[in-house]
């Protein structure tokens, strides 16, 4: 991500935390930071551990105090000093809102904008209700340079189907620039990424694991704004994803000096999908 001649990504990151455990910030921050990175952290919620757990205790963080946190950024000279702002999980329509106060403001700056919509996945749909829904995909996504939606995601903001590799391209047209589809169609045993840019649609596949553990698509997002080719990004995602298999977390930092060494993952020719 950096070299001794490049100066260090600054990424802002809004969206959930987690004391225990590697999802939302609490993945996208540190693997960034393994890379070199310089993240600024606004948490949209506050949990023990991933809601999977048997237990699990935390809040919304009110929408007041992540203003109140932002004009503090900004009294300090910091808000600006982005190279990209990151959202991520937003739990209600006032963070959506928030989002959107906080992207316009940036975008204006000339920061880059990634939004990860998340909003559901198969086989359960959406796990945010309609409103929240609504608003990120009326409000947030217009303002987004890239956006990272998994399969059924792509469906519901596009509102068309995406069951084939030709769906799924047509259906990430115009959504925003760059749009990369993670967990796409792919054949038996296969997942990755599909990109899609004006200038065409690039596929990376990779075997099908079990044992995964939850945070690949929050980290995979972190890696996007930091700056990183897509190639770059499945090549250390990949490798943390074999260091982590069966684990209860990813192993963001136990693993860092193997999965930050990974070389690039090349991507399919664009004939062969």
């Amino acid at each position: 991500m950096t070299s001794d001649h490049s100066p260090a990504p600054r990424v802002l990151a809004l969206s959930s935390w987690v004391g225990f455990g590697h999802v939302g910030l609490s993945a996208a921050a540190p693997a960034l930071q393994a890379l070199g990175a310089q993240v600024t952290q606004l948490p949209t919620v506050i949990l023990s551990n991933h809601p999977g757990w048997p237990h699990v205790a935390g809040r919304q963080v009110p929408v007041d105090q992540l203003d109140a946190m932002v004009e503090a950024l900004a009294a300090n000279g910091w808000l600006t000093r982005q190279d990209t702002v990151l959202t991520g999980y937003l739990p209600s329509p006032d963070h959506v809102d928030l989002a959107v106060r906080l992207v316009s403001r940036l975008k204006a700056e000339g920061v880059r904008v990634v939004v990860d919509p998340v909003l559901g996945d198969d086989p359960k749909g959406l796990y945010l209700p309609l409103p929240v829904a609504d608003a990120l995909r009326d409000r947030l996504l217009p303002l987004a340079d890239v956006i990272t939606p998994n399969r059924f995601e792509l469906e519901w903001l596009s509102g068309r189907p995406a069951g084939t590799v030709d769906q799924a391209v047509g259906a990430a047209r115009g959504l925003a620039d760059t749009v990369i589809v993670t967990s796409p169609p792919a054949p038996e045993g296969k997942t990755g990424v599909i990109a899609v840019t004006a200038d065409g649609a690039e596929r990376w596949l990779v075997d099908r694991r079990d044992g995964v553990p939850n945070g690949v698509g929050d980290v995979f997002a972190g890696l996007i704004a930091g700056g990183l080719p897509v190639a770059r990004a499945m090549g250390h995602l990949t490798a943390l994803i074999d260091a982590s298999l069966n684990a209860p977390h990813l192993k963001v930092a136990e693993s860092a000096v193997d999965w930050t060494a990974a070389p690039p993952l090349q991507p399919e020719a664009p004939q062969e999908f």
